[in-house]
């Protein structure tokens, strides 16, 4: 289906370009969220005749998306879970999460601005793209941690991915080797038995 953008899309392009796009992607998010309509002939002079307001308007919203994206740039959010020893969770971290936690620190952020490609199922901290406006973006850093004490050390730049089971099993190889070769083996002990001298007479 061929539409007509009302607005800055990303990966698709600017307000006003017509653009070709599947028909589900159109129905269910673009013109269904007045980002878009039909390019129809009644649709492009409709365009024209609203494109003056449409860019006057983007440029005061991208005002304050501004302001939004100055307190959001650089953030650092921690989300606590629960979590195997491996550092895979319990569950995971969605957008509905990362918005609950930017809601604590008073920012109000929607859903679809959260650019989020999969949810964050490890330990450990992420980039995340808070699009506070079709061309305002900010990043902010997810810290998915265990306990606040585990937060800070990931902050910190500690490498806590060592799984239980490796430590373990070095460990266990280091008491192996410790067995194989016994520091206090005597070097005669090893050497094979000679027989004694026989006496003078």
């Amino acid at each position: 289906m061929e539409i007509i953008l009302l607005e800055r899309v990303a990966k698709l392009g600017q307000m006003g370009e017509v653009v070709r796009v599947r028909d589900g992607y159109a129905r269910n998010f673009l013109l269904k969220r007045g980002k878009a309509l039909r390019a129809t002939a009644d649709n492009r002079a409709k365009f024209d005749g609203m494109k003056a307001e449409l860019e006057a308007n983007n440029i005061q919203a991208k005002g304050e998306a501004g302001k939004v994206a100055e307190k959001v740039e650089g953030r650092d959010i921690v989300v606590i879970r629960q979590a195997s020893e491996s550092g895979q969770l319990f569950g995971s971290v969605t957008v509905r999460d990362i918005v609950e936690a930017l809601a604590t620190d008073g920012i109000t952020i929607s859903r679809p601005q959260v650019w989020l490609d999969a949810p964050i199922k490890t330990i450990g901290q992420q980039k995340v793209t808070i699009a506070v406006h079709p061309e305002v973006e900010a990043t902010i850093t997810v810290t998915v941690a265990r306990n606040a004490d585990e937060a800070a050390r990931i902050k910190r730049g500690e490498d806590i991915s060592t799984r239980q089971e490796d430590r373990d099993a070095a460990a266990e190889a280091i008491a192996a080797a410790g067995e194989f070769f016994d520091p206090e083996a005597v070097p005669n002990e090893l050497a094979p038995e000679q027989s004694p001298a026989p006496e003078q007479q």
